[in-house]
């Protein structure tokens, strides 16, 4: 299947597009959605503007629209952005990273059941620990870029995903509740180097 991707850079949404890849689906464009908030209920916020770099390493075309943020009528944006693809016959199918957010997918699915496109969503519901080796066992280095909760501080930023960190993560899991793979928004990712790349990444300079 010719699939359209929503990408945001970090590390759900590439290693759904790489699953995708491996079972043999065409990924056609990458989809980044900038949102004009911080607070979007949708859509990923930090280091959007950097995709361009890691669609330049996959070697699959960008596309980037620009979005209000404003909850649901974000959705609506998304709706329409969708059906100009589907209009023009060029996708069958949307990929995205969704883990546990019920918001998040059900508001895609409704978009594909609407336009009769198929919605790949492989990380679904998936066991977060067995999702967060295979990561780092497939060599993706997702670096964390943001964080957002109890226990976790500066020292995480910069980091790369590995089994230390995991293995950290696991712990303040039972003492505070922090979501293993950040699905809660407790930190965010920004993925520089994985198989489908042909070029790894490497950051210079950082703020």
């Amino acid at each position: 299947m010719r699939m359209l991707s929503l990408f945001s850079g970090g590390k759900d949404s590439l290693y759904a597009a790489y699953l995708a890849i491996k079972e043999g689906h065409e990924v056609v464009y990458l989809l980044s959605l900038e949102s004009e908030r911080d607070d979007s209920y949708m859509f990923h916020v930090p280091n959007i503007s950097l995709t361009s770099f890691q669609a330049e390493a996959m070697g699959i075309p960008l596309i980037r629209k620009g979005v209000k943020g404003e909850k649901e009528k974000e959705v609506v944006e998304l709706h329409n952005i969708i059906g100009e693809f589907v209009r023009n016959k060029e996708i069958d199918g949307i990929i995205t990273g969704a883990i546990e957010s019920n918001y998040q997918r059900e508001r895609i699915q409704k978009i594909a059941d609407h336009y009769g496109i198929f919605h790949y969503a492989p990380l679904w519901k998936t066991d977060t620990n067995s999702y967060m080796e295979s990561l780092i066992d497939n060599d993706f280095k997702a670096v964390i870029v943001s964080i957002s909760a109890l226990g976790l501080d500066e020292s995480y930023l910069g980091k790369v995903i590995d089994r230390e960190i995991l293995a950290k993560l696991n712990i303040l899991n039972k003492k505070y509740g922090v979501h293993i793979a950040g699905e809660g928004g407790e930190y965010e990712t920004f993925v520089i180097d994985a198989p489908i790349f042909k070029k790894k990444l490497v950051i210079e300079k950082s703020r």
